[in-house]
């Protein structure tokens, strides 16, 4: 398993050769400039929620390369009526696709889609095969529902956790999230593109550090491996 870091909160994740795009907020984003959109390719878009600043360029990409969109069953909806191939879930269900499955877990958030109309709920996923298994957050606070992803899914060999605080959990609290999914190898994501999302990463992998954890600051681009 190997994962890309696209800024932000966007990831490609290549998952036995199967290709899966979680969040795409390239253009306009952190990764614009370096992220080439033309040339990424994908077999599944994940959106965890309505905000652009975590699906601006699901369509354009799902048009290109024929993409499955997976989200709740709202945006899935919104994306078909635009001629896209989409498949719905929603909160505690999950779904066996070629490449292995996908559950779509709650997050504690707000959502909206571009044009102002219900998203549904926010929420995150869990992702696993007879390999690997990962839980990508989206933008969430803490919650107590993530105790219950180690009952009901494999073992996790990765969280993608948000850190930036203000919009989402900070550091802090994704340090008990760690805890709650039971799991001690943490990817980062929703900090340092704007402002008031900055964090200090000395004092954070230090927290981590102290709690028998690590964490990852991926550089825009860069993949690591599983």
């Amino acid at each position: 398993m190997d994962i890309q870091f696209l800024g932000h909160a966007s990831f490609l994740v290549n998952f036995e050769g199967t290709k899966i795009l979680i969040d795409p907020f390239i253009s306009g984003g952190p990764g614009d400039g370096i992220i080439d959109i033309k040339t990424l390719e994908a077999d599944y878009i994940l959106i965890s929620h309505g905000h652009g600043d975590h699906m601006t360029d699901a369509e354009s990409i799902a048009k290109r390369t024929g993409a499955l969109i997976v989200s709740n069953y709202e945006i899935v909806t919104w994306y078909e009526k635009k001629g896209l191939k989409g498949h719905g879930l929603n909160h505690g269900g999950k779904f066996t696709f070629d490449f292995g499955t996908i559950k779509y877990v709650q997050a504690t958030h707000s959502s909206s889609l571009p044009d102002g109309s219900y998203a549904g709920n926010p929420g995150g996923f869990v992702i696993w095969n007879d390999q690997n298994a990962i839980y990508f957050a989206g933008d969430t606070g803490l919650n107590m529902d993530m105790k219950l992803i180690p009952m009901l899914c494999p073992k996790l060999d990765l969280a993608i956790l948000p850190i930036g605080d203000n919009y989402t959990m900070g550091y802090e609290e994704a340090i008990f999230a760690s805890d709650f999914v039971e799991c001690n190898e943490i990817i980062a994501c929703h900090y340092d593109s704007i402002e008031i999302i900055k964090v200090d990463k000395e004092i954070v992998s230090k927290a981590f550090a102290e709690k028998g954890k690590k964490i990852h600051f991926l550089d825009i681009g860069a993949s690591k491996e599983y």
